[in-house]
């Protein structure tokens, strides 16, 4: 790791369970002491929500997909310079999506809508990054490269769409077809761009239920952590652990 600036990112699919694994990194900070700054994948989005609504129209009229996994709506490149600003200087900027009218309201403003850019807290001793994209390699950015420590949080694809199926439908508000079509629409840059961030990966952990998953459209309830259990794999981490 960087000694002066080092750089965590935790990164999967929507409805992986990123956010629950930030959790456990957001404690071990606190108990370490480590003044953590954090940035959110989905602030590097290029659209609001009714944007993003015009331009999924748009791109349907020409034969075309368009989803939240690729660089269309994604600032690659900005998430990049964001991660070498902070391993050279320490410093930074951050925003939020809102996804829902609880996030929202503090800030006075819509569901899928961003807060205005500001600085990252000064004096921080690691940043951390939770979202889409902390492994992506493209053409043109190579955002991997400048992350100390990736992170990979990956259930099974079954479990994956369940977990996304219901927290879009009951924390999002949106409706199970909507969701449906979400995955849909997304599948091309799933795989261009979300599975092959695992294979970078330093740790992964894989979720396995032990129930039926088999129609992970028609489930109720995500599957207990008694259902199912984690395969962890660890790679590339010399120098980590003496």
């Amino acid at each position: 790791m960087s000694a002066n600036h080092p750089i965590i990112a935790v990164t999967g699919s929507s409805g992986a369970g990123t956010s629950t694994t930030s959790l456990a990194f957001q404690k071990i900070f606190t108990q370490l002491k480590l003044s953590a700054a954090t940035i959110e994948g989905d602030s590097f989005h290029r659209y609001t929500r009714p944007e993003m609504d015009v331009a999924i129209r748009k791109a349907k009229e020409q034969s075309r997909h368009i989803s939240y996994f690729g660089p269309e709506s994604n600032d690659f490149g900005l998430l990049e310079q964001s991660l070498i600003e902070y391993g050279e200087k320490g410093t930074g900027k951050r925003r939020r999506y809102l996804h829902t009218y609880d996030e929202a309201v503090p800030y006075n403003l819509q569901p899928g809508t961003f807060t205005p850019w500001e600085a990252l807290p000064k004096n921080t001793n690691i940043l951390f990054y939770e979202g889409l994209h902390g492994g992506v390699v493209t053409s043109k950015y190579t955002v991997a490269k400048h992350v100390d420590l990736l992170v990979g949080v990956v259930p099974i694809v079954n479990l994956e769409w369940i977990q996304k199926l219901i927290r879009d439908t009951s924390e999002r508000g949106h409706s199970r077809e909507a969701v449906m079509d979400s995955v849909i629409r997304s599948m091309r840059d799933y795989i261009k761009y979300i599975t092959p961030q695992f294979y970078r990966t330093n740790i992964n952990f894989q979720r396995v239920p032990t129930v039926d998953t088999s129609n992970p459209f028609a489930a109720k309830a995500i599957p207990s952590p008694d259902e199912s259990f984690i395969v962890i794999r660890f790679n590339g981490l010399t120098g980590f652990v003496e």
